[in-house]
């Protein structure tokens, strides 16, 4: 009980800190890891254990699929090249120097020192995205950062499950490379299977919490199917997540689409609070472990694991942007365009914050796991380190590196809607009645607003008539209701319908309500 008391404080405060981040334009994650450490302080806490197979699956399965459902393959394919870098060789060489710090300083196994390199080395680019997307930094940059947050989930992970398996003696890592090319194929194809069929399930639902529930349910049953049967959940969920968001869009309901898009942003939020706690918690009783010599050993260690996280990143960026910037000036005007800059390189570099992933692959090391206190101590502080430093000093690096405002997706947008504006009035032409003319006046004003890129979320004189007119609807219902005309069931109905009239009627990319 004192757990459940206890979290349900810690979501009100997360909301609290939530509003504080973006007053302060930095991270939430950053706020939300400073109140997790402060657990450890608190004599109340409880003491808390997690299974580790739940770990995995309660906190990385949700996370990677959002990320992936969100993931763009067209930005996959255009920034291939940098997301390698990132994606296998940043984490790789980010796993290989934090290992070595393992074996040398701390003593741990080979096996285990592999798994604390693979635990710390993916960073989260939900930390960062939460400060950039306050600026217009250049579109190459986060798309980039999204991307790779997806891709060396999946990398660190493999190499995670590998060492760890290898640390029980399941599996010699020499023959480890047969097994990894066989799951990796295997949960391509099951990922694709798995995605066709939820969609066919999903298709059939109307009731929009129905089908909110069998994608929770479906996520987390593909993550344990393809645990059980020896793929790469992994790479099995990252699948089925873009199988879903590249056909959902013609087969299920746009209602329900609206609301699992609240409700999944909820649960990720969620997630990271809790993640937070079990992080505090467990600090906690760890540190209560370790005797007073070991106290100070272990944290040094787990500083030291720190700096390498940080210093092994900017390393391989900007060693990285370096040698691509040189073989671009061998090469054609266009390549020399499209090289990485300095500057995008030393931001890429600085957001190496830690989060989720980190947190849920050291809750999921088990009991026995040798090194198991310094290993989980030292993930902890990489996470707090990281989203400290790097997510607060986030936005005063922005303002010194003073990166070109990017427009990239506005005019996306705007070139987009001026086209399925042109569709709407292309089949409304051959209609002549006095509705059709209203409706194509409509989308002729969206149309011509949609043109202008600067101007692309702007509202139409109609929304603007139709928000006011709304307003006055609401009032009146709330009239009705007030004096017994009608009742509440009657009263929830209608003010849903005028949600969506409101909905419809709100600025492309905003739903808050406009004044005339």
């Amino acid at each position: 009980m004192a757990l459940f008391e206890l979290t349900l404080v810690l979501l009100l405060i997360a909301v609290v800190l939530t509003a504080l981040s973006r007053r302060l334009q930095i991270p939430y994650p950053s706020l939300l890891a400073l109140a997790g450490a402060g657990i450890a302080f608190l004599p109340f806490a409880p003491t808390i254990e997690i299974d580790p197979e739940l770990a995995l699956a309660l906190f990385i399965a949700p996370v990677l699929l959002d990320a992936a459902y969100d993931t763009s393959l067209r930005d996959l394919n255009r920034y291939k090249v940098s997301l390698i870098l990132l994606a296998l060789g940043a984490v790789i060489f980010t796993t290989v120097a934090v290992a070595l710090v393992g074996w040398t300083m701390a003593g741990l196994p080979v096996a285990a020192a592999i798994a604390l390199g693979a635990i710390v080395a993916p960073p989260d680019a939900v930390a960062a995205a939460a400060v950039l997307g306050q600026f217009k930094v250049p579109h190459r940059i986060t798309a980039i950062l999204e991307g790779e947050s997806l891709l060396n989930d999946a990398t660190a992970l493999l190499i995670y499950r590998m060492s760890v398996s290898a640390a029980a003696g399941s599996i010699l890592l020499s023959s480890a490379i047969p097994m990894i090319l066989l799951s990796t194929v295997g949960s391509l194809a099951a990922g694709y299977v798995l995605g066709r069929l939820s969609l066919a399930i999903l298709g059939r639902i109307d009731d929009p919490a129905s089908g909110t529930v069998v994608q929770f349910a479906s996520t987390f049953g593909v993550w344990i199917l393809a645990d059980r049967i020896g793929l790469s959940a992994i790479i099995t969920i990252v699948v089925y997540a873009m199988t879903i968001a590249r056909t959902s869009p013609r087969r299920m309901p746009a209602r329900n689409r609206v609301s699992s898009y609240s409700v999944w942003e909820t649960a990720v939020f969620v997630l990271n609070v809790l993640a937070f706690v079990l992080m505090g918690l467990q600090a906690r009783s760890i540190v209560g472990r370790l005797a007073e010599q070991g106290q100070s050993e272990a944290f040094v260690f787990a500083l030291a694991v720190l700096a390498i996280v940080i210093v092994s990143r900017l390393v391989w960026v900007l060693g990285c942007g370096a040698i691509l910037r040189a073989l671009a000036r061998l090469g054609d005007e266009d390549r020399r365009k499209d090289a990485p800059t300095f500057r995008g390189g030393v931001l890429i570099g600085w957001c190496g914050m830690r989060g989720l992933v980190t947190l849920a692959a050291a809750f999921a090391l088990p009991a026995d796991f040798p090194g198991r206190d310094p290993i989980v101590l030292a993930a902890f502080t990489v996470v707090l380190g990281t989203l400290v430093l790097q997510g607060v000093s986030l936005k005063p690096l922005l303002s010194v590196l003073n990166l070109k405002p990017d427009q990239t997706v506005d005019r996306e947008v705007a070139q987009a809607r001026v086209a399925i504006m042109q569709a709407a009035l292309d089949v409304l032409s051959s209609k002549t009645s006095s509705a059709a003319g209203a409706v194509r006046e409509q989308y002729a004003a969206q149309r011509a607003i949609a043109e202008n890129p600067e101007d692309a979320q702007a509202a139409t004189e109609y929304d603007r008539l139709r928000l006011y007119a709304i307003k006055s609807q609401r009032d009146a219902l709330e009239r009705l209701r007030i004096d017994g005309t009608i009742g509440d069931e009657a009263y929830h109905r209608l003010e849903e319908e005028i949600d969506w009239s409101e909905l419809a009627a709100s600025p492309p990319g905003r739903f808050q309500p406009l004044t005339t």
